[in-house]
């Protein structure tokens, strides 16, 4: 077997696999071995599975090897507890490129992914077409009203969860066209990274986020050059595919390089702020690595200013952090702190917020059966607080988290953190323009 990236990647990492002191802790942590009890579908049962490839001693083409790697949620919670640090998500995308190489998968769904990741989403024509009619279909209600037919729980259960996933997608609050009050003066620069399934299903986010910022006194811009972040294609071990999506958009970012890089999606913002890593050993390197720390949650930015106070929005509120945004961005109190500054919160916690809701981009569409089993104990301990609102602060999740309160009839409008801030400023009255939608009945 020829030098792979996974052997590279574990002797990154040599250091720290010494340490390991096998304690378990990175056990308990990992959504997939809490369900199955099988060590193999822990992380560190996983590592050992990587070893052995890497040295030799197990075969890339193992069906061992394959079925507990690609049943991972990729979710990072192990790196928060692993004394002694190893990046296992470095290592978990290596070994997804060595299983691409190895042995491709051959059925519908990985074909179709496969097709999607090398034909589709690296280009933004073809992108925008796609999730065009992605809304589409959505907006005219065709999706609510094939789940309601119940014809796609006898096609399939994927089916059926794929057409809830893009259900719960349509504007939990109302769409919203004005801008904050024009004060004739510009703030500290900004760029905005919109993200190709948060400007093609959530551009509410998108505009929100604009808006918040911009009454909070920064100048946003939105480089028209900027592509898929290149996630989708790293979790699937593409990493040839996210190295070039990664140079588009470090080009298109480049006009100013102070400014920083402003996401509302953890599952971007974690990838973005990977470059550094993910172009390492190429020649631009050092330009990846100063990307990359331009990169912030746009929660990060205003919970270091004195936020303008908005107005009650009048509901009961949970938060799920989204474990990228908590754990690749280490982000996930400061989705918080913007919630918390909202006046009369009413709050509700949530437990286990810190574990996964089982989306982990197209997890739920691979992997099914383990998916739907930890998003059951996700709408179980929000059901349990009673809370009207959840709030979570990545597209992926909230689509997961829809679906499975679509699916279950629970009554619960999932939305982005920012988009009840930005919801509070409007009943503030913070807002001038007179296009802009009292949302008081969408609650």
């Amino acid at each position: 077997m020829g030098h792979s990236q996974l052997q590279s990647t574990l002797a990154h990492e040599e250091q720290k696999l010494l340490a390991c002191i096998h304690c378990g802790l990175c056990l308990e942590a990992c959504p997939t071995y809490v369900i199955t009890g099988n060590e193999n579908d822990g992380p560190r049962g996983r590592l050992y599975l990587m070893r052995s490839v890497a040295e030799g001693r197990l075969e890339n083409t193992s069906s061992a090897f394959r079925q507990h790697i690609d049943r991972c949620l990729g979710c990072r919670a192990c790196e928060q507890v692993c004394p002694a640090g190893v990046e296992y998500g470095q290592l978990l995308e290596a070994s997804r490129e060595e299983l691409l190489n190895a042995q491709p998968k051959q059925n519908g769904t990985h074909k179709l992914l496969r097709f999607a990741l090398r034909h589709l989403w690296p280009s933004p024509f073809r992108l925008r077409l796609f999730f065009g009619a992605a809304r589409v279909f959505r907006d005219l209600g065709l999706a609510r009203l094939l789940l309601k037919s119940n014809l796609p729980r006898l096609v399939s259960r994927r089916a059926e969860f794929a057409l809830a996933l893009l259900d719960s997608s349509r504007a939990s609050l109302p769409a919203k066209n004005a801008g904050p009050e024009k004060t004739g003066r510009r703030g500290a620069p900004v760029m905005l990274f919109q993200g190709c399934v948060g400007e093609g299903l959530f551009a509410r986010v998108n505009r929100a986020t604009e808006r918040v910022l911009e009454a909070n006194g920064f100048a946003v811009t939105v480089p028209p050059r900027q592509v898929c972040c290149g996630a989708l294609h790293a979790h699937a071990g593409d990493l040839t595919g996210a190295r070039a999506l990664a140079r588009q958009n470090i080009a298109a970012f480049s006009e100013s390089d102070g400014a920083p890089v402003i996401t509302n999606a953890g599952g971007c913002g974690a990838m973005l702020a990977s470059y550094g890593h993910l172009l390492a050993t190429e020649a631009d390197a050092d330009q990846a690595h100063r990307f990359s720390a331009r990169v912030s949650d746009v929660s990060q930015p205003l919970e270091k200013i004195d936020l303008k106070r908005g107005a009650p929005v009048g509901k009961g509120v949970t938060y799920d952090a989204s474990c990228h945004l908590l754990y690749g961005q280490h982000a996930g109190e400061s989705s918080l702190k913007l919630l918390r500054t909202i006046p009369e919160l009413q709050f509700k916690a949530l437990e286990g917020t810190e574990r996964c809701c089982g989306g982990a981009g197209i997890y739920n569409l691979l992997e099914p059966e383990l998916s739907n089993q930890v998003l059951r104990e996700k709408l179980k301990h929000v059901s349990e607080t009673g809370a009207e609102i959840l709030a979570t602060g990545n597209p992926g999740c909230q689509m997961q988290i829809g679906a499975g309160a679509c699916l279950s009839k629970m009554n619960l409008r999932v939305c982005h953190p920012i988009e009840l801030l930005d919801e509070s400023y409007a009943r503030a009255g913070l807002y001038s323009s007179a296009d802009y939608t009292d949302s008081a009945d969408s609650f």
